[in-house]
């Protein structure tokens, strides 16, 4: 009889926690919405919805590049297996390192944007407080995430590949594709729908 895999359970698990972390803080955006009235965001801010976009394309397809990744990783495939410019034939390693340089990229982005590009702080408004309450608390989940790659590569390095190791790859994708589908409903919610 097929048991599934504990880790993989206890992760999901774990991600409806999240999951109800991220409601949480998308009520409390609605509820600061709700009582603000009048314009939202209101003036003077504005946001660069075109600079956020290019940032949310790379998180999106950062998500290819770690299901890629975990692809290679099933098949046992933990380094490429032809030149770096074959991407068909890159193991792991090479999708999960293209993976965390497309999520640093999404966070440094990020952080420019919140010290460079915004005309506002959290203390401006409820506005501001809810902005980056949401958005921080989405790029420290990031930051998590590319811990988890930069663990997942140091474990491959060591000893055979193994299934666990495998499933330690599947396990992390599953916390990426999360924090891509939250900021999907965040960057609509923030950026698009105003």
């Amino acid at each position: 009889m097929y048991r599934p895999n504990m880790v993989s359970v206890g992760t999901i698990v774990w991600l409806s926690s999240e999951l109800m972390f991220f409601a949480a803080l998308f009520a409390m955006y609605f509820t600061v919405r709700s009582v603000s009235g009048g314009e939202w965001p209101p003036k003077p801010i504005e946001l660069e919805v075109p600079y956020s976009a290019v940032f949310t394309v790379i998180l999106v397809l950062s998500s290819v590049t770690c299901q890629m990744g975990v692809f290679a990783a099933e098949r046992g495939r933990v380094r490429r297996i032809a030149g770096v410019g074959a991407f068909w034939k890159w193991g792991m390693r090479e999708w999960f390192v293209l993976t965390f340089i497309m999520g640093l990229t999404f966070v440094i982005g990020q952080g420019n944007e919140y010290i460079n590009r915004n005309t506002f702080t959290p203390t401006t408004n409820g506005y501001g407080s809810v902005y980056y309450i949401t958005t921080g608390f989405h790029g420290l989940h990031v930051c998590g995430g590319l811990i988890a790659f930069l663990i997942v590569l140091a474990r491959s390095y060591y000893g055979r590949f193994t299934p666990e190791k495998a499933t330690s790859s599947i396990v992390v994708s599953y916390y990426w594709h999360f924090v891509d589908v939250v900021w999907i409903g965040l960057y609509s919610v923030i950026y698009l729908i105003q």
